[in-house]
C-alpha cells in the first residue's frame, strides 16, 4: 500500500466524523485489493456498531484472509454480533452463530442462551447448536497448554460461562432445551451443587436429560466429567452407573485406559459398587476393537467390579485366546481368580501362548489347579527358555530348596536322595553356591554330608577346586568322600589327585581313590562312545 493511501486509511480510521464509516463501506468494494483491505482494518479499528453490522452481513461472503484478519481484532465486533443474534434478520443471526464460532466468542454464550431459551424463538434450533459449538471450543481451549497471547484467561472465561448456563439450567423446566444440559456438562466440574444435587434426585425435572446427555454425548468434556466421578469419594451411584453402561467404543476406550492407567483406591473401591456393566454382555465384538492398554484396563475394571463372575469369565477366556499382548498377560494373570475344567482349560492354553509373559502370568497361578502331570510340567518349565516362565515356575516348586534339602538329607534314603537332590538342583539357582558353602564350613559334619550331596546330584564337577582341597583335608573321612566324589570329574586334575591318593596313609580313601578311578574311567569311555558316530 502507497504511502498517500496508507495515511489516508490513517485519518478515515481515527477522525470523529461518522462519515468515513460510509467511505470506508463503500471501499469495501473497491476493485483493488489493497484498498478493500485498507478499508476493512479501519472500519475494524474504528469499532463503530454500523461498521461491525456491514462486516457481520457480509460474513458468509468474506475471503479467508478477510476473516483472519477479523479474526485478530474481533473483541472490537463483540456488540454488533450479540445484536445479530439477538436480532430479526435471518442471515445476520445466521453470521453472528458463525462469527461466535469461527472467533470463539465466549461472551455471547448469554445471548445464544436468551435466545434457546425463546420458545417464540423459530431459530432456537440454530442458537442451541452454536452454543454446544463455542462451549465446546472454550473446553478444548481449557485442556490445551495456557496461550498467554490471548487476551482472555480462559478458566476467568469459564466461571463467567458457567454461571450463565447453570442459571439455565435451573430454569429448565420451562424451556426444556437438551443443548443447555449439555453446554453445562462440557465445562462443569464433579463437585458443582446443581449437577450433584440433578444427579441424587431422580425426580428433579432435569435428572431424566442429564442422564440421557451423560449417557450418549460424544463430547469429550462430557465425558470427562463422567470419568473424574470415577476418582470421587461420594461419587452420585446414578454417575457410576451411566459409566459401566455406555457401549460407545470413543468413550469405553477412555474408561479402560483411564481403570489400567490409574490405581486409587477411591477408583478401586467405586468399581467394587459396579455390578452391571453393558458392554460386557457383547463383550467378543467390543474387545478386538480395543487397543493393547484398554484391554488391559478392561481386565482390571470387570475383575475389580461386582459383576457377575460367569460374565467376567467369559472376557477374560476371550483375551486370552484371542486378546492382544498386554490383554493376554492380564487376563492369564486374572484367570487364578477363577476355578473349574474350563477355567483349566484357559490355563494350559496360556501355557502354549507365543509370549512368555502370558506363560508365566498362566504358570503363577498352575500348581494348585489339580490338573494332573502339573508338578512333571512345572519342571519342565524350569528349563524354559523364557527367564520370565522360569521364575515363574521356581515360584510354584518353591518347597524344592536347597535348604529343606539339607535338613532332610540324612533322613533320607538313596533313592530319594537322588531324585529330590535332583530336583533341587535344577529348580533353586542358589543350590551350588550354598553347597559351595557348606564345603567350606569349619563343622566335620557339614563337610562331609556336602560332600555327599555334590556326589548324589552331580555337582561334583561344578565344585572341583574346592573338592580337591578337601581331598588334603586332615580328616581321614573327609578326603575319602571328596575322593568319592571326584569319581564323577573326568579331569587331569582330579584323576591325578585320584592317582595321588592312592599312596595315602588311610587305607579307607585309598579304596575310595580306587573306586573313583574306576568310575572316571569308565565315565572316560561312555563320553567316548557318545562322541563316535559309528556306535
Amino acid at each position: 500500500m502507497s504511502a498517500p493511501l496508507a495515511t489516508t486509511f490513517r485519518v478515515l480510521a481515527e477522525t470523529e466524523n461518522d462519515a468515513a464509516v460510509r467511505v470506508l463501506i463503500a471501499a469495501l468494494d473497491s476493485p483493488h485489493t489493497a484498498i478493500q483491505e485498507g478499508a476493512l482494518k479501519a472500519v475494524l479499528a474504528r469499532g463503530s456498531p454500523a461498521g461491525g453490522r456491514e462486516l457481520i452481513r457480509r460474513l458468509h461472503t468474506l475471503p479467508r484472509r478477510w476473516k483472519e484478519i477479523i479474526r485478530q481484532t474481533h473483541g472490537r465486533m463483540t456488540g454488533a454480533l450479540r445484536d445479530a443474534i439477538l436480532g430479526t434478520d435471518p442471515q445476520m443471526l445466521a453470521n453472528g452463530c458463525r462469527a461466535a464460532v469461527w472467533f470463539g466468542e465466549y461472551e455471547l454464550i448469554p445471548a445464544l442462551l436468551n435466545l434457546l431459551e425463546d420458545s417464540r424463538q423459530q431459530h432456537a434450533d440454530l442458537a442451541g447448536e452454536t452454543l454446544l459449538e463455542v462451549t465446546e471450543r472454550l473446553y478444548e481451549e481449557l485442556a490445551a497448554p495456557r496461550d498467554y497471547s490471548s487476551r482472555h484467561d480462559p478458566q476467568l472465561v469459564r466461571q463467567h460461562v458457567l454461571a450463565s448456563l447453570e442459571a439455565s439450567v435451573k430454569r429448565f423446566d420451562h424451556h426444556r432445551r437438551r443443548e443447555a444440559v449439555e453446554a453445562f456438562l462440557l465445562l462443569v466440574g464433579r463437585d458443582n451443587a446443581v449437577l450433584r444435587q440433578i444427579l441424587q434426585d431422580p425426580l428433579h425435572v432435569s435428572f431424566l436429560t442429564t442422564i440421557d446427555v451423560l449417557s450418549s454425548s460424544p463430547r469429550s468434556g462430557v465425558m470427562r466429567l463422567l470419568l473424574d466421578f470415577l476418582d470421587d469419594p461420594q461419587a452420585p451411584s446414578a454417575a457410576l452407573s451411566v459409566a459401566a453402561n455406555r457401549t460407545d467404543l470413543k468413550f469405553v476406550q477412555h474408561l479402560l485406559r483411564k481403570t489400567s492407567r490409574e490405581r486409587s483406591a477411591t477408583l478401586a473401591q467405586n468399581l467394587k459398587h459396579v455390578d452391571a456393566i453393558a458392554w460386557l454382555r457383547s463383550a467378543s465384538s467390543i474387545l478386538g476393537q480395543l487397543d493393547d492398554v484398554a484391554q488391559q484396563g478392561a481386565v482390571q475394571f470387570v475383575m475389580g467390579s461386582a459383576a457377575p463372575r460367569l460374565q467376567a469369565f467369559s472376557m477374560i477366556r476371550c483375551l486370552v485366546l484371542h486378546g492382544k499382548p498386554g490383554g493376554r498377560r492380564a487376563a492369564a494373570d486374572a484367570l487364578r481368580e477363577f476355578r473349574g475344567a474350563d477355567a483349566n482349560n484357559v490355563v494350559l492354553n496360556a501355557l502354549e501362548d507365543p509370549d512368555p509373559l502370558v506363560q508365566a502370568a498362566a504358570v503363577a497361578h498352575l500348581r494348585h489347579r489339580g490338573i494332573p502331570g502339573t508338578l512333571a510340567r512345572l519342571v519342565a518349565l524350569v528349563d524354559s527358555p523364557h527367564a520370565a516362565v522360569r521364575a515363574a515356575a521356581r515360584e510354584q516348586l518353591e518347597e524344592f530348596t536347597f535348604e529343606r534339602f539339607l535338613r532332610a538329607f540324612d533322613m533320607l534314603g538313596d533313592e530319594v536322595r537322588r531324585g529330590s537332590g535332583m530336583l533341587v538342583k535344577k529348580i533353586d539357582p542358589r543350590t551350588v553356591p550354598l553347597l559351595e558353602a557348606e564345603m567350606k564350613s569349619r563343622g566335620r559334619t557339614r563337610r562331609l554330608r556336602a560332600l555327599a550331596i555334590a556326589r548324589t546330584i552331580d555337582a561334583a564337577e561344578q565344585l572341583e577346586p574346592l573338592i580337591l582341597e578337601l581331598l588334603e583335608d586332615e580328616d581321614h573321612l573327609i578326603r575319602a568322600q571328596a575322593a568319592a566324589a571326584l569319581g564323577r570329574c573326568g579331569s587331569d586334575a582330579s584323576r591325578r589327585a585320584l592317582q595321588s591318593a592312592l599312596g595315602d596313609r588311610s587305607h579307607t580313601v585309598q579304596e575310595a581313590a580306587q573306586q573313583s578311578l574306576a568310575e572316571q574311567a569308565e565315565l572316560i569311555k561312555w563320553r567316548a562312545t557318545l562322541s563316535d558316530p559309528r556306535d
